[in-house]
C-alpha cells in the first residue's frame, strides 16, 4: 500500500508543559471524516458520533483481505511505581513520531478508559503532555457508548439468572414448562432456536412441537437447577462504589424470601468486556457469549448463558461494540480506542479487531502500536500467550518503557506513594540505586520479553529531574542485559519530535525476522501452565495451590476447560505476589489462593492474593476538580 497523504497537526509547544486538558483544548482536531479519508476508510465504512469520533465497519477487513499486514508492536513496561511510568504516553508519542516525523503509515490501538478512574483517583488514560489522544474529554467520558452497552448486557444476564432461579423455586414442573414453551394460536409449543440448542446439549432429539417431549425430558429442559453458591456472574456499574462490593438481593416482598448474597463489579471487569477485546467477528462474539459459564447446577455441571436463554439478546445489545472507535492524536495520526478489560482478572489489552483493521489499513510498510496493561510480567505475557494466540497475529517488537524513578525504587529506594512528594533519592542523582534497579527489574523484564523470541527496545521515559548520567546508565545497562536497543525519549514535553530516535530504532528492529513463540502449550495441565508462568516470568521456585484452588482446577478440568490459556491475577507492583518486594525477587513460592474461569473469553484466571474488582472512591476524588462552563460547554478539570 502507498504512504498516506495525511495532514499532520502542529501543536504549540509551551514551557512549562500545561495541563493535559489545556493542551488538548488548544489543539483543534481534524474532523473525523477527513482523517478517515486520509487513512483509506471509505465513507460507507464510517458511522459518525459527532465530528471528532466515529465507529469503523468490519467490512474493511473484507475489502482489504489481500493486503499484507503491517508491523505489529506492543508497548509494555517494567514493574511500575504506583504513579505509573507512562506506557500510554509512550504509545502515543511513538506513533506521533512514526507518523508525523518519519511519515510512516501508523495506527495506535489503546483501551477505552473506565469512568471509575476518570472520576476516582487516577484520572483519564489518553496519554499525557504533548503525546495524547484528542479531544481528551470525549476520549475519557462516554465515547460511543461501548461500556454502557456492556453494562446493559451484563446486567440483563444477571437479572435473567435470578429470575430463572425464582421461577424454578416457585413453580411445579408442568407450570414451569408450559410458561417456557407456551402454545401458539395453532396449539403448538414451538421452541426458539436457543431452546432447541439446550435440547441438543441435553442429548434430547429436537422436536417441532415441544408437546412431544415426555415428562422427564420436560423437567430436564425446564430446570437449570442452578446452585446459588456457585454463581460467579455479578452485576456491574461503571463507577467506583465500595458499598456495592457486598450486597444482599431479593429483599422485596414480591420475591417471597428468595434472597442471596451478591456483589457488583466495575463494568470493565465484566467478562463481556474481556470477550469484546478477544472476539474476531460478530459471529464469534455470539459464540463466546453462549459459552459464558455463570455457575454450576446442583449436579456439578456448568450452566451457560445459552442455558439461561440470553445469548442472542446479549449479542443484540452489544452488536455495535465490535466496531472500533476512530480518534486521533495531538499531531493528527489515527487511533483506535476499543475495549478496556481489567489487566489483572482479565488480559488488559485493547481489541483484536482494532489491531486487525489497523494492520490492513497501514499496509506492509506501516506500523500498529498497541499497549499492554500493567508491567510486562502481566500485560506483555498476556498479550503474547492469550491475545496473540486467539488473534493469530505475530508481534514484530516489544517497546519496554522504563523510568529512572521506577528503577531507583527497584534498586532499594524508599516507598513511592501516590499523592505524597517524592523523596530526595528520586529527585537527585543516585547512580547506585539506579544501577541496582537496572540489574534486577529491568534485566528480568528484558529477559522475559526475549523468551518470546521478539526484539526488545527499551524506551527510557525522561523526567525533568533525570540527569544525563542517570539516563545514559539506563541505556548502557539495557543493552548489556539483552535489549536490541535503548533510547531516551521525551515525548511528554516534545511530542513526536521527542520520540523520533525511539521510532527510528523500532523501524530497524522490525526489519529483521524474529522467532516468536508462546511460553507454554495449551495441552499442558492447568497446574503446569500456572507453574510455568510463575517460574519463567515471575522468577518463583514453584507454586502452592490452596485446597480451594486444587478443587477448582479439578472441577474445570472435568468440565472440559483444561486446555484454556492462563490469565494470572496478581499485583502489578512486584514481579512476585508481594507488592513490597521490588527488583527481581527469587527464592519464593507463588501462592494460588483460588482459580476462576472466564470460559466465554477463553481463559482460566488463578488468583494470587486479593483482587478488587470494584474500586472505591478516596477521600478527595478527581470529581472535585471537574467542571463545565454552561455557556460554552467547555469541560475543565479532567487529567
Amino acid at each position: 500500500m502507498s504512504t498516506w497523504n495525511i495532514e499532520y497537526l502542529k501543536p504549540e509547544f509551551l514551557t512549562p508543559v500545561p495541563s493535559d486538558i489545556a493542551i488538548s483544548r488548544n489543539q483543534p482536531p481534524k474532523n473525523i471524516e477527513k482523517l478517515a479519508e486520509e487513512v483509506g476508510i471509505l465513507p460507507d465504512e464510517l458511522d459518525l458520533y459527532g465530528r471528532k469520533k466515529a465507529k469503523v465497519s468490519l467490512d474493511v477487513l473484507k475489502r482489504l483481505g489481500d493486503v499484507k499486514n503491517g508491523k505489529y508492536v506492543v508497548v509494555a513496561g517494567i514493574t511500575p511505581t504506583p504513579l505509573g511510568e507512562g506506557k500510554s504516553t509512550t504509545t502515543i508519542g511513538l506513533v506521533q513520531a512514526l507518523g508525523a516525523h518519519l511519515h510512516k503509515n501508523v495506527f495506535a490501538c489503546v483501551r477505552q478508559p473506565s469512568q471509575g478512574p476518570t472520576f476516582g483517583i487516577k484520572g483519564g488514560a489518553a496519554g499525557g503532555g504533548y503525546a495524547q489522544v484528542i479531544p481528551m474529554e470525549e476520549f475519557n467520558l462516554h465515547l460511543t457508548g461501548d461500556i454502557h452497552a456492556i453494562t446493559a448486557a451484563n446486567n440483563l444476564l444477571a437479572a435473567a439468572i435470578d429470575a430463572r432461579m425464582f421461577h424454578e423455586a416457585t413453580q411445579a414442573d408442568d407450570a414451569l414448562f408450559n410458561r417456557l414453551c407456551p402454545k401458539n394460536k395453532q396449539g403448538m409449543r414451538v421452541m426458539s432456536e436457543i431452546q432447541l440448542r439446550r435440547l441438543d446439549r441435553l442429548g434430547i432429539k429436537r422436536v417441532e412441537d415441544a408437546e412431544a417431549l415426555d415428562p422427564e425430558q420436560r423437567r430436564r429442559f425446564s430446570r437449570l437447577d442452578i446452585d446459588a453458591d456457585t454463581i460467579t456472574w455479578n452485576r456491574v456499574i461503571d463507577t467506583n462504589d465500595r458499598f456495592l462490593r457486598g450486597i444482599e438481593i431479593g429483599l422485596g416482598p414480591n420475591e417471597k424470601g428468595h434472597t442471596r448474597k451478591a456483589k457488583f463489579d466495575i463494568a470493565v471487569g465484566s467478562e463481556l468486556m474481556a470477550i469484546l477485546a478477544l472476539t474476531t467477528s460478530l459471529a464469534d462474539l455470539r459464540e463466546r457469549i453462549s459459552k459464558i459459564v455463570i455457575g454450576s447446577d446442583k449436579s456439578g455441571q456448568p450452566v451457560t448463558a445459552d442455558d439461561v436463554g440470553v445469548t442472542e439478546a446479549l449479542t443484540v445489545l452489544m452488536k455495535d461494540t465490535v466496531r472500533p472507535n476512530l480518534m486521533q492524536t495531538l499531531e493528527g495520526t489515527p487511533v483506535f480506542v476499543h475495549a478496556g478489560p481489567f489487566a489483572n482478572i482479565a488480559h488488559g489489552q485493547s481489541s483484536i479487531l482494532a489491531d486487525k483493521v489497523a494492520l490492513k489499513l497501514v499496509g506492509d510498510d506501516g506500523f500498529v502500536v498497541t499497549e499492554a496493561g500493567f508491567g510486562a510480567d502481566i500485560g506483555m505475557e498476556k498479550f503474547f500467550n492469550i491475545k496473540c494466540r486467539y488473534s493469530g497475529l505475530h508481534p514484530s517488537a516489544v517497546v519496554l518503557v522504563a523510568t529512572v524513578r521506577a528503577l531507583k525504587m527497584h534498586g532499594g529506594g524508599p516507598a513511592v506513594t501516590a499523592g505524597t512528594p517524592l523523596k530526595p533519592e528520586y529527585t537527585q542523582e543516585n547512580l547506585p540505586l539506579l544501577e541496582g534497579g537496572c540489574d534486577s527489574n529491568l534485566r528480568k523484564q528484558i529477559e522475559n520479553a526475549n523468551k518470546f523470541g521478539v526484539p526488545v527496545i527499551v524506551s527510557v521515559n525522561q523526567f525533568a529531574s533525570d540527569t544525563e548520567a542517570e539516563l545514559n546508565l539506563v541505556v548502557k545497562k539495557a543493552r548489556e542485559h539483552g535489549a536490541f536497543d535503548a533510547v531516551i525519549s521525551n515525548h511528554w514535553a516534545q511530542g513526536g519530535a521527542g520520540a523520533t530516535d525511539l521510532a527510528k530504532s523500532l523501524v530497524k528492529a522490525t526489519e529483521k525476522p524474529n522467532n516468536f513463540k508462546f511460553l507454554y502449550k495449551l495441552d499442558l495441565s492447568l497446574e503446569e501452565k500456572i507453574a510455568t508462568i510463575a517460574r519463567e516470568i515471575y522468577g518463583a521456585d514453584g507454586i502452592e495451590l490452596s485446597d480451594l484452588a486444587k478443587q477448582k482446577i479439578e472441577t474445570y478440568t472435568k468440565q472440559g476447560f483444561g486446555q484454556l490459556p492462563i490469565c494470572m491475577a496478581k499485583t502489578q507492583l512486584s514481579l512476585s505476589h508481594d507488592p513490597s518486594k521490588k527488583g527481581a525477587p527469587t527464592g519464593f513460592i507463588l501462592p494460588i489462593r483460588d482459580v476462576s474461569a472466564s470460559v466465554g473469553a477463553g481463559f482460566i484466571f488463578p488468583l494470587v492474593g486479593d483482587m478488587t474488582t470494584m474500586p472505591g472512591l478516596n477521600t478527595r476524588p478527581c470529581f472535585f476538580d471537574i467542571t463545565i462552563d454552561p455557556v460554552t460547554e467547555v469541560i475543565d478539570g479532567l487529567f
